[in-house]
C-alpha cells in the first residue's frame, strides 16, 4: 500500500510539487483547506501533510500560525521549494495570440512586469493550478495561466515561458507534519531545528527574560512569531524556531530558563535543518 501525503490546493499546485520533490514515492492527496489536510493526518487517512509556513516574497501564511497551536500533529521536517512560475497556454496557442493571463493574485504580482511587457490583461483566480485547469476548460487560445511546470504536465498545457517571475529566488518554506512523533538522535556533527510554542507569563519583561536564556547560552533563534489566540489571553503567545537540538546541553539550559517565565510550553518538533539553509550557515 502506497504511503500518502496531503496538501492544500488543486492538482498541480506548488504544494503538490513540494510533496513530489520531498517524497517522490508517496501518493499525493489534494485538499480544499489546510485544516482538511492536517485533519486527514490526524485521522490516519494520510501519512503526512505538507503545509506552507512562509514565502520569501509574500511573507508568512497567517492561517497556519493560527492552526499550529491547536493541532495534535508533530513537525518531523521542513522543506524549501523554489517557486518557478511558468506562462502556460493551450497546445495550439502562440505567444502573439494571448490577450489575458490568469493566476493567484500573488503570482500575478510576482510576474507583473513580464505581464505588462507582453500587453496582457491580468485576471485573479483562487490559485495557480486552478487557473491552469480552467484554461483547459475554456479552450480559448487568447488566454494563458501562470502556474507550475507540474500543472503544465497534468493538464496538457504548453510552457511558453519558464521562469516568468520578475525576480528569481522566490522560495516557500513548508512544515512536514506527522501523527507520529519522530525525534532524530542528537548528532553534534549535524544541524537541527527545534520548533515550539509558548505563552509568556503576564509579568514585566517576561519575553525579554525568555529570550535572554537563549542569548546567555549562545543559541541562535531562527524565527519568532507572535500572535493572539482565539481567546483573550493574559499573556502573548509565541512561535519560535531554534537553531539546535533539544538534547544538546546548552538548549536544555535555555529551556529551563524559559520555563520560569512562560506557560504552556509545547515542543512542536525537532528535525534536521534543510539543505537550503546550508548557504546561510556558511555566510
Amino acid at each position: 500500500m502506497h504511503k500518502t501525503i496531503a496538501y492544500q490546493g488543486v492538482q498541480g499546485a506548488y504544494s503538490e510539487q513540494a510533496c513530489r520533490n520531498a517524497y517522490e514515492d508517496y501518493e499525493t492527496i489534494a485538499c480544499d483547506t489546510f485544516h482538511e489536510a492536517m485533519w486527514l493526518v490526524e485521522q490516519g487517512d494520510a501519512d503526512l501533510a505538507m503545509i506552507p509556513l512562509e514565502n520569501s516574497t509574500a511573507g508568512r501564511v497567517e492561517e497556519i500560525y493560527r492552526l499550529i497551536p491547536k493541532m495534535a500533529l508533530h513537525v518531523i521536517g521542513e522543506h524549501f521549494e523554489p517557486v518557478v512560475h511558468c506562462l502556460l497556454a493551450l497546445p495550439d496557442a502562440k505567444l502573439e495570440d494571448l490577450k489575458y493571463v490568469a493566476s493567484h493574485p500573488q503570482a500575478l504580482a510576482q510576474c507583473h512586469h513580464n505581464i505588462i511587457s507582453l500587453g496582457l490583461k491580468a485576471e485573479a483566480k483562487l490559485d495557480t493550478a486552478g487557473a491552469a485547469k480552467e484554461l483547459v476548460e475554456l479552450q480559448d487560445v487568447q488566454r494563458a495561466a501562470i502556474a507550475s511546470k507540474l500543472a503544465a504536465d497534468i493538464y496538457g498545457l504548453q510552457i511558453l515561458k519558464e521562469n516568468f517571475e520578475d525576480k528569481r529566488g522566490n522560495t516557500t518554506r513548508f512544515f512536514i507534519l506527522s501523527r507520529e512523533k519522530n525525534v532524530p538522535l542528537f548528532d553534534p556533527s549535524k544541524r537541527y531545528i527545534t520548533s515550539l510554542v509558548f505563552q509568556v507569563k503576564n509579568i514585566p519583561s517576561a519575553l525579554y527574560k525568555v529570550l535572554g536564556g537563549f542569548a546567555t547560552n549562545g543559541i541562535n533563534l531562527l524565527k519568532i512569531e507572535s500572535y493572539m489566540g482565539t481567546q483573550m489571553l493574559p499573556g502573548s503567545q509565541f512561535h519560535i524556531d531554534i537553531d539546535g537540538h533539544i538534547d544538546s546541553e546548552v538548549l536544555k539550559l535555555a529551556l529551563k530558563e524559559l520555563a520560569f517565565f512562560a506557560d504552556d510550553v509545547r515542543i512542536l518538533g525537532i528535525y534536521e535543518s534543510h539543505r537550503h539553509r546550508e548557504v546561510e550557515y556558511m555566510i
